[in-house]
């Protein structure tokens, strides 16, 4: 089957796996926002308890999704991940830090004899809840803003600022995706919580932190997305390989991909639907408005800055050393051999599903917390 498809199809087929993937991570962030405001909504050791299990019966989700989003990355695109990791070094090393201690406190955080206390841990969590979201948000936007590498004709690449990724967090450009990516995780935790706690104190702090928690969000992703649609994007030409500058480049990808931009407009529609929903009528399914609009609003500007003609990865240092889904991926053969392996996407979806859906089949309260079951 997958034999047949040329290998730019391919290259396509998995750019928009990756994209899925990423999509999804920015869903499952949740558990970090959630973890960013375990001391603002729990006010007693009790509640502090019940966000943090809320959130620990969750958080592998993320942290699997992450490293699955990656070994895609490196098995379809080598060159970025080398280009990207190797380059960016400090930025994706500060983010694994970020998800190590929250393994590590998650484990250890009620554990018997822990010297270190609960509250040590809890400001571990917060920590990957604030530097997880806003870095992860940062890379991602230079997507469409770039970075100053290098790639010679032997694909060896070489970062040319001297920072190894952190100068990346002072453009303004990408800190307004990171920190609409942390306060979507945010606003997306407190929806979580709503409707996965039994509370009614939680639940009234949760209505208020929604609000100003969710215009922040709105702020910020509005500053982002009205810069990309009239900056000059990165382009290449489909049969020369060049590539050039091209104006307003992300609105052409837009209007010239309509099932994008309305994959766009939709999953915005749904994220504002489930904020208000929430807010006005205190139901307590926003997220299941919210979060599969997060995936489609994410997952079409993935799809903007890849497809079309795009520079996915540009340099702003050597415009031809700007990586595309072409000149980056893993050779024809390797990509079918993965392709197969991707039809096995839908049974593992399927069974998260099912395992989401054991674990919430009753909402956590004060009087489940007493019992001797729970190790987070």
């Amino acid at each position: 089957m997958f034999e047949t498809l040329s290998h730019f199809a391919l290259q396509q087929y998995w750019w928009v796996i990756i994209s899925l993937l990423g999509s999804t991570l920015v869903f499952l962030l949740f558990v970090q926002g959630g973890q960013t405001l375990i001391y603002s909504l729990g006010k007693t050791d009790i509640e502090r308890r019940m966000l943090v299990n809320s959130l620990g019966r969750k958080w592998e989700f993320t942290f699997t999704t992450l490293v699955t989003f990656g070994g895609s990355l490196f098995a379809a695109f080598p060159l970025f991940y080398a280009t990207s990791f190797g380059g960016a070094y400090w930025v994706w090393m500060l983010i694994l830090f970020a998800f190590i201690i929250q393994a590590v406190s998650y484990e250890y955080r009620s554990k018997p004899n822990n010297f270190l206390g609960a509250k040590t841990y809890e400001t571990f969590l917060f920590i990957n809840g604030a530097l997880g979201t806003i870095l992860l948000g940062t890379a991602v936007a230079t997507f469409f803003t770039g970075s100053e590498f290098l790639v010679n004709g032997m694909n060896f690449s070489h970062w040319k600022g001297a920072a190894r990724g952190l100068e990346l967090a002072l453009n303004p450009h990408n800190l307004s995706l990171g920190f609409a990516v942390f306060f979507l995780a945010r606003t997306l935790g407190i929806l979580y919580f709503m409707n996965n706690i039994d509370d009614d104190n939680i639940s009234s702090r949760a209505k208020k932190k929604l609000i100003y928690n969710a215009i922040l969000f709105v702020i910020f992703f509005l500053t982002f997305v009205i810069w990309l649609l009239f900056i000059d994007g990165f382009a290449y030409h489909p049969e020369t390989k060049e590539i050039f500058m091209q104006p307003n480049k992300y609105l052409h990808n837009f209007l010239q991909m309509p099932v994008v931009a309305i994959l766009f407009i939709a999953g915005v529609l749904l994220v504002l639907l489930g904020i208000g929903k929430s807010i006005h009528k205190a139901c307590s399914n926003g997220i299941w408005y919210a979060g599969p609009g997060t995936i489609l609003t994410v997952f079409a500007l993935f799809l903007v800055a890849g497809f079309n003609h795009t520079a996915f990865y540009p340099s702003t240092f050597d415009l031809q050393s700007s990586l595309t889904i072409e000149n980056a991926s893993s050779s024809k053969y390797t990509l079918t051999v993965m392709s197969y392996v991707s039809l096995m996407v839908p049974f593992v979806a399927a069974y998260i599903w099912y395992a989401w859906k054991s674990i919430n089949n009753k909402k956590i309260d004060k009087e489940e917390m007493g019992e001797d079951i729970h190790v987070y």
